[in-house]
């Protein structure tokens, strides 16, 4: 079980990512416009640079909703390589099934 401030803290960072993702793409476009002057570019550039840290996506870390672990996240289920074994193992997984050969 993670602590509750990082998962509180992922929330977050998750609000902020959707808050400033139209600003931050829109920023992103016409720094790499190359059809913009060099100082409009570089105005972009400083722009996005002054966008909080945290509105950035990869800031936010992917985490087993269940109990918020951050390692061994299995992207298809949302869960992490502990939590999708037992529920795999106790059938609660439709479509999962254990290998064997």
């Amino acid at each position: 079980m993670a602590k509750k401030s990082k998962i509180v803290q992922n929330e977050r960072r998750k609000e902020i990512v959707a808050r400033y993702a139209e600003r931050r793409a829109e920023l992103r476009r016409a720094s790499k416009d190359v059809n913009l002057s060099m100082e409009e570019r570089i105005e972009a550039s400083r722009a996005l640079a002054r966008l909080p840290r945290d509105s950035a996506a990869v800031r936010v870390r992917n985490r087993d909703q269940v109990d918020g672990r951050p390692r061994g996240h299995v992207g298809k289920t949302g869960l992490s390589r502990i939590r999708f074994r037992e529920q795999a193992h106790a059938g609660h997984l439709p479509g999962i099934t254990k290998s064997s050969w």
